[in-house]
């Protein structure tokens, strides 16, 4: 901490500054600008690169945890009907079954169906033939299922929905952005300073009261200001099957487990998810046992789910704030949001910490956070997220299965295929690459799902880049890079599932880009950098993320 700032940087001012640009983020973001204030986020990485973008998906009926938890059940069951109606563009309308499986409890089944009605979940049974009807993939063992209103969410697309109707009441987006320090004065957070992680350059950003939005690294955010938050980081691991096997989301009519849900995301299906503490949310591994067990307990609801190909595995980090210590199963920590005042907390003025939560409630925890913004800053403003529809740039954005593959053999969708998987053409490239100034692969991965197919970007990541230099005005070093940045992300989450048909894609992907391409054989001048061998790394039962990958 430092009371003046020490660097030679661009300065800006504003009303209030939020950090973090998950989902949290960018709704207070939004909520913020909406109610007339002047307002700055900053983001380290990409909008929606940390815990929002490395999810499974789903949006919460609240019946995963009514049994155990009323009230974050009530919350999510609220909040899903909001956001249905406001950002529509971003969910698919799956539905939900929760079902008892050989050796579930039976008499959690009655547990959970009162308890959906106490708390207002629309909950129906099916019978056995009913559901096998909507599902015929599911385990025919099955005894009980119930429907509930689960979705399917693109996160995305909601992040982007929230930043571009913020930007829209005037709001300031600076992503990439990392803060590097936490400027006090006399007791109070005058602002931050914070470094362009790309370009290295430095920016000083005075506000009024600062939210600190960044959920799983909150404690360290909070310590940069001289107050002491604990936030569990809750490691959970998913993987991507290669199929959409279902198109309802799936759970177990159990307390929250490992693998205990199985969810139709665009052309896959997720099954997920574990539930580890780690000591650090940028720095975690991902074990061979996380991955068997998935693929264990996915038998239990679709018996057959082995014999699909397994696409990739990643891990998200669930911000788990508690008072007390957390005990040795982190499920017991409730999954309802915190929101502090370091004034009152810890003697801090002008600043405040939202963590804790879901995805499903971020818009209310938006709310929230900015009627205690306007509480400390002196100024009644009324709160419209509840009904005011975000803005987007198609009328219906959402991937849905068979959608593209439709425009295609229409016309609708025209131009150069450049991702054959996942059905991305030249002129959605060259679109998207337009509107930004960053030449970063995954970019395009979040927008279009460029490498999100089979092959992992064996195909498409070459003609990407291609493109890529011919529009924007990079060097071929920073393609290059742009190139193997891409692939080796790919790498880390193919790597755990390299099995039958999966490894002998990667070895096909391996031939193209070294064997072929030679890769790894580019001199530092033609890079930049010093290339890596794609995909040589240790294997020993896990593999290693750092710095949010």
């Amino acid at each position: 901490m430092s009371t003046l700032p020490k660097y030679n940087t661009m300065k800006k001012s504003t009303e209030v500054l939020v950090i973090g640009g998950g989902v949290t983020g960018c709704g207070v973001l939004f909520d913020l600008a909406q109610r007339g204030f002047k307002a700055v986020l900053l983001e380290r990485g990409g909008l929606s690169m940390g815990t929002s973008g490395r999810f499974h998906g789903l949006l919460h009926s609240g019946g995963r945890y009514v049994v155990n938890d009323a009230d974050a059940a009530k919350e999510c069951i609220d909040e899903n009907q909001i956001l249905r109606r406001v950002m529509p563009q971003a969910i698919e309308d799956t539905g939900g079954l929760f079902v008892v499986t050989p050796g579930d409890p039976l008499e959690f089944a009655d547990q959970f169906y009162q308890a959906c009605q106490q708390v207002g979940i629309p909950v129906e049974e099916l019978s056995i033939s009913e559901m096998l009807h909507r599902e015929p993939l599911l385990n025919p063992q099955i005894s009980r299922a119930f429907a509930v209103p689960d979705a399917s969410v693109e996160t995305w697309e909601a992040c982007r929905a929230l930043v571009d109707s913020a930007k829209a009441f005037g709001a300031e987006v600076f992503e990439f952005y990392e803060v590097i320090e936490v400027l006090t004065a006399n007791g109070a957070v005058t602002g931050v300073v914070a470094q362009n992680r790309i370009s290295g350059e430095t920016m000083t950003i005075e506000a009024d009261l600062v939210v600190n939005a960044t959920g799983a690294w909150g404690g360290h955010i909070a310590q940069m200001a001289g107050c002491d938050v604990t936030v569990h980081a809750g490691k959970g691991t998913m993987v991507a099957m290669n199929y959409r096997m279902v198109n309802t989301v799936i759970n177990r009519c159990i307390y929250p487990h490992d693998g205990d849900i199985l969810v139709p995301v665009g052309s896959v299906a997720v099954i997920g998810t574990t539930s580890v503490d780690v000591p650090n949310p940028d720095n975690y591994l991902i074990e061979d046992w996380e991955i068997k067990l998935m693929m264990d307990e996915g038998e239990k609801l679709v018996p057959t789910i082995k014999q699909f190909r397994a696409l990739r595995a990643w891990a998200g980090i669930r911000p788990l704030y508690q008072d007390k210590t957390a005990g040795d199963d982190l499920r017991d920590v409730t999954r309802k949001y915190a929101l502090l005042d370091h004034t009152t907390r810890d003697g801090v003025d002008n600043f405040v910490t939202i963590t804790g939560g879901k995805w499903t409630t971020y818009r209310l925890m938006a709310e929230h956070t900015v009627d205690l913004v306007c509480q400390k800053l002196a100024t009644t403003r009324e709160c419209r997220t509840a009904t005011t529809v975000l803005k987007t740039k198609d009328e219906h954005k959402f991937y849905q299965l068979g959608q593209r593959l439709d425009k295609l053999e229409t016309g609708e969708l025209d131009g150069q295929l450049i991702c054959e998987c996942e059905l991305v053409t030249r002129p959605q490239i060259e679109a998207r690459l337009a509107q930004t100034d960053h030449h970063i692969v995954t970019d395009l991965r979040r927008e279009l799902r460029v490498g999100m197919g089979p092959c992992q970007g064996g195909f498409c990541a070459y003609r990407v880049v291609g493109i890529m230099l011919e529009q924007k005005d990079i060097t071929a070093a920073q393609a290059n890079k742009a190139l193997v940045d891409f692939l080796q992300e790919r790498w880390k989450g193919i790597k755990p599932v390299l099995w039958g048909q999966q490894l002998r894609q990667m070895k096909l992907d391996e031939g193209i880009y070294l064997g072929l391409l030679g890769l790894d054989k580019l001199p530092p001048e033609l890079t930049g950098i010093e290339l890596p061998r794609i995909g040589e790394v240790e294997t020993e039962g896990y593999y290693e993320v750092k710095d949010g990958d």
